[in-house]
């Protein structure tokens, strides 16, 4: 079965890896995802996030343009594997050519500074898909966490700096990812944009109740829009009984895509990992095995064409329609 999956972070912990002195590199090493995983679970396109953290790092630009040199660095020395896409068409021509497809992301639009120009620069870049945060309040947006304040009647969404980002997103085409974003911004996105977007890596507030995930009515206004949302793996976000360093198990991921399917559509289903963003174990242990959950999920009653649709059909649509 063919795989896309939204989100990992696995380039930025190369770089860090790399810059404590470990010898590491993208084709082969013992994080969840490496070039030979990937090709053991056939995957198709692996969307490499770029992912800053603004409580500890005080070059968040500079970071961000290593992180991305290091891509095209690993990539280039992969070649014959892996290519980078900018469009639909490149994906499709990697798959003609037998070769895997990276597309940049960027997890924290505060890398930006609130200055449209660095936008369109890592747009020129490469990069197809941001968050406007993470964890942190920035000049666009405030993060999860941060809800209505009825007190002071003051919502706590998109400034107005993140507004102008995502008319310039659109006009650009690139991808707005609202993982992280907090509930106001969510439908600051929704009421003043047209496209899809994603929620590349989050999963269903009423199964868990962690504030990172998404509301029924989110669910459901993604899915009308035709965008779509990533199951992320990670155990505190897929079962309320579950601490952080608890194992991620298959029948919690399958439990949050059926409820997902249920409230969002079939087509609003898709897999966004988390991979070497989590630190948590996984009954599947990696990449490599990202087949059990596609066996899991056919004993579990799903049809081998919805299986499809999340699996990646769900997001070659998105690919298409967008880029």
């Amino acid at each position: 079965m063919k795989i896309v999956d939204f989100h990992c972070d696995t380039i930025s912990q190369l770089y860090d890896l790399k810059q404590s002195g470990e010898n590491i590199n993208l084709k082969e090493n013992k994080l969840h995802l490496d070039l030979n995983k990937m090709k053991k679970s056939d995957y198709m396109l692996q969307v490499f996030a770029s992912y800053v953290n603004l409580g500890s790092n005080n070059k968040p630009l500079e970071s961000c343009l290593s992180y991305i040199d290091l891509l095209y660095k690993e990539v280039e020395k992969n070649k014959n594997e892996i290519g980078i896409v900018y469009n639909y068409e490149d994906i499709l021509k990697n798959i003609e050519n037998k070769k895997m497809s990276a597309l940049l992301s960027i997890e924290e639009g505060g890398v930006c500074k609130g200055n449209l120009s660095l936008l369109r620069n890592f747009y020129r870049l490469g990069v197809r898909m941001m968050t406007l945060t993470w964890n942190y309040e920035n000049e666009l947006a405030y993060p999860n966490g941060y809800f209505y304040d009825e007190e002071n009647n003051s919502r706590k969404g998109l400034k107005e700096k993140g507004f102008e980002f995502i008319d310039e997103m659109e006009r650009l085409g690139m991808i707005i990812d609202v993982s992280h974003l907090s509930d106001d911004g969510i439908y600051d996105v929704y009421n003043n944009t047209k496209n899809p977007f994603i929620a590349s890596h989050s999963n269903a507030r009423s199964l868990c109740s962690h504030q990172r995930n998404l509301t029924d009515d989110m669910i459901k206004k993604i899915g009308h829009r035709g965008g779509l949302i990533g199951v992320n793996f990670y155990s505190s976000f897929l079962n309320n009984n579950y601490k952080s360093n608890d194992m991620s198990k298959i029948e919690d991921i399958i439990d949050h895509m059926k409820y997902i399917a249920n409230m969002g559509g079939i087509d609003s289903v898709g897999i966004g990992s988390d991979f070497d963003g989590i630190d948590c174990p996984l009954e599947f242990e990696s990449a490599e095995n990202m087949q059990l959950i596609y066996n899991s999920m056919k004993k579990s009653g799903f049809k081998e064409e919805d299986i499809e649709k999340i699996f990646y059909k769900n997001a070659m649509r998105l690919f298409k329609e967008l880029l």
